[in-house]
């Protein structure tokens, strides 16, 4: 295979940013994105790794939380609502779940996607309140087509009056060894990547969507990612944002085991709070960075922006929000890790926390953060330990105690989704008793399993396992 791969480095990292610029432009992608890229691409010419250390992230000890909002908040949100829309992450494809296609059109509840269950969240609460509440989606240019073809089930969304999306950009990546344009002729769309989701500043302003809400009167945006559909709008949030006319608010929940490896808010040495991601950890910190003692708050990805403050900000900075980088190395085809490496500039959106001058966090309740990243946290979703509730809202069932169970599958049988869907194909077993279910080996679970407690399901090596209709698993292993 031909990679076009060359090994020199360039001398100037203006001189070779030429090409990036050239090959961009051809792309049809904006100054404003181009000027952006220049940015990140300047900064890893000189040496940056993006790495933030434990020196400029001390921890966070306390924050305010969301059980100690005063009641009248929930009256001045519903004063800010008329203002105010929901905005939802939604370039990502399900490729890690085995899917070629958009990850909000998998079915979530019966036959409804996550798509589906968020348009009648937002459709209920219009209803509620008698108010057009916009839903805006960022998409890619890989989920845009699928995405609007789905929505075209809800013909109501278009009296909101303003745009359904807007469309994530996308850079090219960078060669590791000589730090320039990567080329892979077998597959030219390889070449490109998304630069991470801290690019929704931008694209706001470059599809012309922020200008577009901002003359419609809204103020207030609600942003999560599409696969977590704890993140609904919350009137008391937002009476708490709107009322103390915050620019910025992230909303963190306490850190557990679980949450070792992600992101964690920080506060810089002059006292800012910030957020640190994974990538940015030192190599050498590593085990701090995963102290959840030390570091007690992870970053939920639910954000809450004031869009008048936001256009300030980039107006004053000339479109350049300046967020910290985060340089990611990875094979150019990320299906096959012997090709060659390429760098991958990106930023994340929670780090416009350390970019807005009063910028806040809120600590919410776990039940605000229910990601879908692989089919364990699928199949939970699935299942009866979740309740859909009238207004498209999920609430975990009671015997729950407000913690959902822990499901672990084995991912050599249930890493792809079709593959999972394969071993439950009367649906999820219930699991609104269940506090933990590992499956290890090949089990096909029969219709109506139910689980209690803690159970690990191993099937003999070499072999499978067919659990029966209506089996119910104890605090046993089961192995035959």
């Amino acid at each position: 295979m031909t990679t076009h791969q060359t090994t020199s480095t360039p001398g100037n990292g203006a001189s070779a940013f030429t090409i990036f610029e050239r090959k961009m432009r051809s792309a049809g992608l904006s100054q404003t994105f181009i000027d952006n890229f220049r940015f990140y691409y300047e900064q890893l010419v000189r040496g940056a790794t993006g790495y933030i250390s434990h020196e400029e992230a001390q921890p966070v000890e306390t924050l305010p939380s969301y059980q100690e909002l005063d009641t009248s908040l929930q009256r001045a949100g519903e004063r800010a609502l008329s203002r105010t829309l929901v905005l939802k992450l939604n370039g990502g494809l399900g490729t890690s779940m085995g899917m070629d296609g958009p990850k909000s059109l998998l079915p979530v509840k019966g036959d409804l996607t996550f798509l589906d269950i968020i348009v009648r969240q937002v459709l209920a609460l219009r209803r509620r309140f008698d108010l057009p509440i916009p839903l805006v989606l960022m998409n890619s240019f890989y989920t845009r087509t699928a995405t609007l073809h789905a929505l075209e089930a809800y013909p109501e969304l278009k009296e909101q009056g303003v745009p359904l999306d807007f469309i994530q950009h996308m850079e090219p990546k960078i060669w590791k060894e000589s730090l320039l344009p990567a080329e892979w002729p077998n597959d030219p769309d390889k070449e490109w990547c998304p630069p991470g989701h801290g690019d929704i500043y931008t694209a706001l302003v470059d599809s012309g969507m922020l200008k577009a809400l901002l003359d419609a009167g809204y103020e207030y945006a609600f942003v999560s990612n599409v696969d977590n559909l704890g993140a609904v709008l919350d009137l008391a949030i937002l009476g708490y944002f709107a009322d103390r006319r915050i620019p910025f608010l992230m909303e963190v929940a306490q850190r557990t085991p679980a949450d070792r490896k992600g992101g964690h808010l920080a506060r810089s040495r002059n006292g800012c709070l910030i957020l640190r991601e994974s990538a940015q950890c030192p190599p050498e910190e590593e085990a701090e960075f995963q102290n959840i003692r030390l570091y007690r708050y992870f970053n939920t990805n639910n954000l809450w922006m004031n869009l008048r403050a936001l256009a300030e900000m980039l107006e004053r900075r000339h479109g350049v929000l300046g967020l910290p980088l985060i340089r990611n190395e990875k094979p150019i085809d990320p299906t096959d890790p012997t090709t060659p490496r390429v760098y991958q500039l990106e930023t994340a959106m929670g780090s416009a926390i350390g970019i807005f001058e009063d910028a806040q966090a809120l600590c919410v309740p776990r039940s605000r953060f229910a990601p879908v990243k692989k089919n364990s946290d699928l199949l939970v979703l699935m299942s009866d330990a979740y309740h859909l509730n009238e207004d498209y809202t999920l609430s975990l069932a009671p015997e729950c105690n407000g913690t959902p169970p822990v499901v672990t599958l084995d991912d050599r049988y249930y890493l792809l989704y079709d593959a999972m869907k394969a071993r439950f194909p009367a649906g999820a077993p219930s699991l609104r008793r269940c506090i933990s279910l590992t499956v290890r080996g090949d089990v096909t679970f029969g219709a109506a399993v139910t689980v209690l407690g803690r159970v690990v399901v191993e099937a003999p090596e070499g072999e499978s396992l067919h659990l029966p209709d209506g089996a119910v698993l104890r605090e046993t292993e089961v192995a035959s």
